[in-house]
């Protein structure tokens, strides 16, 4: 694909000149990250909404298809204009478009997966970067014995490529699906050729310089919390279980001296 990413910028899906020929002052209005978070929400919802053949929605409707209270709905959409008509609700597929177009999958993102085991399989094999506007660009894997493998479509390469793969697919995002202790080499290498953002898989705390993002994701971070809530549900239900699941942990002294 022919262009920098700033040239791309522009391309999206059914833009019109209306929407495209947005004031500055309404592009870089601020946005909270909670509700930044919850937008990705909204628009599985609203997807999920149009492809049952719903035309429009209430914000209760919505509300409930993404989970949250209709208050928060209101407020977060509030953010990015004035979508819904009174008595009417909110136009499906309009909105629909609104939220993808503010989160910026309305365009064409180039990604890379770095580490290509078990996870960075699954990953690469996930239909929902696709579906989204992610274009996965380029699989790597210091590995040699992986080189040459090829994972839904997209033949592995020396992780050595990193550098020649940002650069002429003009790559934002990384994907680290590698163990943690390469996770820092690697987020310093993307950072290094010009990545921005990074989405990041390993075990590990990446420290990365201003203007960089990442997301965390830790899948044994989440089953503990899910193991917390299981077991307050069962000393709930069950008075029965032994005292030490029950006792309070010992508080910590802290000397204010």
């Amino acid at each position: 694909m022919s262009g920098s990413r700033a040239e791309r910028r522009g391309t999206g899906l059914e833009r019109s000149e209306a929407v495209t020929a947005r004031q500055s002052s309404e592009t870089t209005r601020e946005i909270p990250e909670a509700t930044v978070a919850r937008l990705p929400v909204y628009l599985r919802a609203l997807t999920t909404l149009s492809d049952d053949g719903t035309s429009t929605c209430s914000s209760e409707d919505l509300a409930l298809a993404a989970g949250v209270n209709s208050a928060k709905l209101r407020k977060d959409l509030s953010y990015l204009g004035s979508y819904g008509t009174r008595g009417v609700g909110y136009d499906v597929e309009y909105l629909r478009y609104q939220i993808a177009r503010e989160i910026g999958v309305t365009q064409d993102w180039a990604v890379v997966i770095v580490g290509i085991g078990n996870l960075g399989h699954a990953l690469a094999n996930y239909s929902g970067f696709r579906s989204r506007g992610f274009r996965v660009v380029a699989l790597l894997d210091a590995d040699p014995a992986r080189e040459g493998e090829t994972v839904a479509g997209v033949q592995v390469r020396p992780f050595d490529d990193l550098e020649q793969i940002v650069s002429e697919h003009d790559v934002a995002i990384g994907v680290i699906a590698t163990p943690a202790v390469a996770a820092q080499d690697v987020a310093d290498r993307m950072v290094g050729c010009g990545i921005t953002s990074i989405l990041n898989f390993a075990p590990s705390v990446l420290a990365v310089p201003d203007g960089v993002d990442v997301r965390k994701v830790d899948l044994s971070i989440e089953l503990q919390i899910l193991a917390y809530h299981e077991q307050r549900k069962a000393l709930a239900a069950d008075p029965a279980l032994p005292a030490e699941m029950r006792a309070e942990p010992p508080r910590l002294e802290v000397d204010t001296a």
